[in-house]
């Protein structure tokens, strides 16, 4: 083949990868508005929510990959790691009520708890016990009922859960405390000023 038709094609091919990179990045990081396939089956009725309302996105993004790998690379404790995902339409709220709306853009069932973090700690760096979960010890509340208020079993793929807590201000880790999924990654942080 000549040099030219060489370069061409090389060319080609490295704008189509990046390309490619570009929208699996893009999917991966989309956030509140990540809409998968599998998770628009069930439609829940939600009240009008008090105080500064947060949109939560939960999902399991690995299994877009087909098992256990992700598309970012594979576990870790970085909610950009591992194949979980926690997304949140805004990073902090004013003190008083806050209302999170979460949604579950997973193949899974997951939960949203509320966990406050204590001085300089950071999110994703909570012990993992043999359960594959969390200590729960100082939960402030948790939205984990489908199409319903505060604890239940879980969220549905493809459902909302919701929950109002009365929240001073601090920093927060949102989390999903279902066996194996904080390890995934599903965490993120929530500062209430």
């Amino acid at each position: 083949m000549p040099v030219k038709t060489s370069r061409t094609v090389l060319l080609g091919s490295a704008a189509a990868v990046a390309l490619g990179v570009a929208t699996t990045a893009g999917m991966a990081f989309t956030g509140p508005s990540f809409d998968l396939p599998w998770a628009s089956g069930t439609s829940c009725s939600i009240p009008d929510l008090h105080g500064a309302v947060v949109d939560v996105t939960v999902t399991d993004m690995g299994s877009m990959m087909g098992g256990r790998g992700s598309m970012m690379g594979g576990y870790g404790n970085s909610r950009f790691q591992g194949p979980m995902a926690i997304y949140t339409s805004q990073r902090s709220v004013p003190a008083g009520q806050v209302s999170l709306r979460v949604r579950n853009n997973g193949r899974f069932l997951h939960e949203v708890i509320v966990m406050p973090l204590a001085g300089d700690a950071r999110v994703g760096q909570r012990a993992i016990g043999a359960t594959g979960e969390v200590d729960e010890t100082g939960s402030l509340g948790e939205a984990s009922n489908t199409c319903g208020s505060g604890e239940g079993d879980g969220i549905a793929p493809g459902a909302s859960g919701w929950v109002t807590l009365n929240l001073p201000a601090g920093r927060y880790e949102l989390l999903c405390n279902i066996e194996g999924h904080y390890g995934s990654g599903t965490f993120t942080e929530l500062d209430v000023t």
